[in-house]
């Protein structure tokens, strides 16, 4: 069964894959954000790595939070998912950097 362009069809499963986008790239995301946050912060600021840990905690809420609006705003499903991806990306290498700094 093709699904057409326009087709109700079509809407739905762009609307699934936005919800599936926030739910599952929005979760990766922040996991992303808090651990690079917990790991510099204490190197940045100076904090004690438990503060640190609490603060990029209580961010990566807010970080979730946006990553889902993000997906929902964007123009389409697919740059919903390439905007996620590539954030991932950005953090997945900052993590592997500073876990090479700490070693």
């Amino acid at each position: 069964m093709a699904v057409l362009p326009g087709s109700p069809a079509r809407y739905r499963l762009m609307v699934a894959s936005r919800a599936i986008a926030g739910a599952f790239g929005g979760y990766a995301l922040a996991s992303l954000v808090t651990a690079v946050l917990s790991l510099a912060l204490p190197l940045i600021a100076g904090a004690s790595r438990a503060s640190a840990l609490l603060t990029a905690t209580l961010l990566s809420f807010a970080v979730y939070a946006l990553a889902v609006v993000w997906v929902f705003s964007a123009r389409s499903a697919l740059r919903a998912w390439a905007g996620l991806a590539i954030a991932s990306a950005v953090f997945g290498a900052a993590l592997l950097a500073l876990q090479g700094v700490g070693a």
